[in-house]
């Protein structure tokens, strides 16, 4: 289960799950994605196992996004919207495992990495965590619906558009304050208490804690609209000379030069 960049443990009736690239803050490939799904599959097919957690390595990042140069593979604008649908199928994935789900969060949870934590069914982090999705300032991209809708249901249209337009992250108290996070934990305490819910969760009637998530994902599933709605948005934001632009400036480590292009 284990791959190159993430490592899959399993402790009595708690999983986790580590990405695995703190040199590039837990940046994530097209595998740490599938490695993902593939947790999601075992948990679901392993009656002993109970929950999911899940962290970044190094400390530094839960996860910084998805690795901006596989981006330089795109080549038309359908390469974008499969990109997104892809991400939505592993968003999906991860709402729908049958087992309680946990983001362990020290560092930065932006881009990809805050559409990870918030798929996620609770969320610990530490006090220096920040949470966002800069892409307004980095790569001039466009979240699909489905993320929008799951930002909307945690902190409401205000708080996603001030967030987006600004590329401004959250600090740790405001995403407490917002209900973007559970609770906020001292780094070196932060293991400790995430294993310490796991373990409350585990003691517990499985049943009750799997219909509860279920009912609560069909809800927030029924208020969503059809994933193909915003495609033709998707296409114009990955199509667009300042996508390319973006790329390029965030791999020379430059500020973009935006043109509405």
């Amino acid at each position: 289960m284990s791959t190159s960049h993430t490592i899959f443990e399993i402790v009595g009736p708690i999983a986790t799950l580590t990405f695995n690239r703190p040199d590039v803050r837990n940046a994530m490939t097209w595998s740490m994605y599938q490695a993902l799904i593939d947790a999601c599959d075992t948990l679901d097919s392993t009656k002993s196992i109970r929950t999911l957690v899940l962290k970044g390595a190094g400390g530094q990042a839960f996860v910084s996004g998805t690795d901006i140069g596989q981006f330089r593979e795109f080549e038309s604008p359908r390469d974008g919207v499969n990109y997104e649908h892809r991400l939505d199928e592993v968003m999906d994935r991860l709402e729908r495992v049958t087992k309680p789900t946990i983001a362990q969060i020290e560092g930065a949870a932006t881009g990809g990495g805050c559409a990870i934590a918030l798929a996620c069914d609770l969320r610990y982090c530490t006090p220096e965590s920040r949470f966002g999705i800069p892409i307004a300032k980095t790569l001039g991209n466009c979240l699909s619906i489905a993320n929008h809708a799951r930002l909307l249901d945690l902190i409401g249209p205000a708080r996603v558009k001030e967030m987006i337009f600004t590329g401004r992250l959250i600090n740790a108290t405001e995403a407490a304050g917002l209900g973007l996070v559970n609770r906020v934990v001292e780094a070196h305490h932060l293991a400790q208490s995430v294993r310490e819910v796991a373990a409350a969760i585990a003691e517990n009637a499985p049943l009750t804690i799997m219909a509860t998530k279920e009912i609560t994902r069909r809800i927030q599933a029924s208020r969503r609209p059809d994933p193909a709605d915003g495609r033709e948005l998707i296409e114009l934001c990955y199509a667009s000379d300042d996508f390319a632009e973006g790329i390029e400036s965030f791999l020379a480590k430059r500020p973009p030069q935006w043109t509405g292009q």
